[in-house]
């Protein structure tokens, strides 16, 4: 499901999305109308615009979160970097990306969404990064529970990270996905924090990527 003010980037999203294999827009609606049409509707995927005039994306993302099953939530942005996009990601959001995404990408991001993975536009993420420099190590008690997961599960976080799924990650290193979900479910408890992308955000400040572009890696291969 598609939740944004603007007409012309409903009606492109829907389009661009029902061309693909294995996708279906069940609905698109603004900001005010989103809450009760995602109930009645259920999409396992809503991109949600961050700014809308009549109930911005936050309002929305909160309300969603209270549902039984929340769908996963990414959030679209105009912008490079957007003073939300934190709160986003605190408040349950899969992920963001830009309204400017090459067509060609979008249904590969859908599909790394519905699969579980994060999906982090590369541009807003380095910007996100530069615009958070007290975020490191040294100033965020946070990081220090890094220090706390195993060896397997730094790898795994790595990997949660670059935006991979349970499925890719059990298959770039080798574990069964089932493992791989009980490293995930223990990397959460460690750290607490609520979900993947909460804790790719961590593995960031804690310099576990080597470099501000890996968090983008999964959506720049179309992962």
């Amino acid at each position: 499901m598609v939740v944004d003010d603007e007409a012309l980037v409903r009606s492109g999203f829907r389009m661009i999305l029902n061309a693909s294999d294995g996708i279906e827009v069940v609905a698109t609606a603004q900001g005010g109308e989103a809450a009760d049409v995602i109930r009645r509707e259920h999409p396992d995927v809503v991109l949600l615009d961050i700014r809308m005039p009549d109930v911005d994306g936050l309002t929305v993302l909160r309300e969603l979160q209270t549902l039984p099953t929340p769908p996963t939530v990414a959030m679209l942005t105009t912008f490079d970097t957007d003073e939300y996009i934190l709160t986003a990601l605190r408040s349950g959001a899969s992920g963001f990306l830009l309204k400017d995404t090459e067509p060609e990408q979008l249904a590969q991001l859908v599909r790394t969404l519905a699969a579980g993975g994060v999906v982090m536009s590369p541009k807003a993420s380095r910007a996100l990064l530069r615009g958070h420099p007290g975020a490191g190590a040294a100033q965020d008690p946070d990081v220090g529970r890094v220090n706390l997961l195993s060896d397997r599960e730094r790898d795994v976080l790595v990997l949660i990270a670059e935006g991979l799924s349970n499925a890719d990650i059990g298959a770039r290193i080798h574990l069964s996905p089932g493992t791989v979900k009980d490293h995930v479910s223990s990397i959460l408890t460690k750290l607490r924090v609520a979900g993947r992308v909460q804790a790719a955000l961590l593995a960031e400040r804690a310099g576990l990527l080597g470099n501000g572009d890996r968090a983008g890696t999964a959506q720049e291969n179309g992962r």
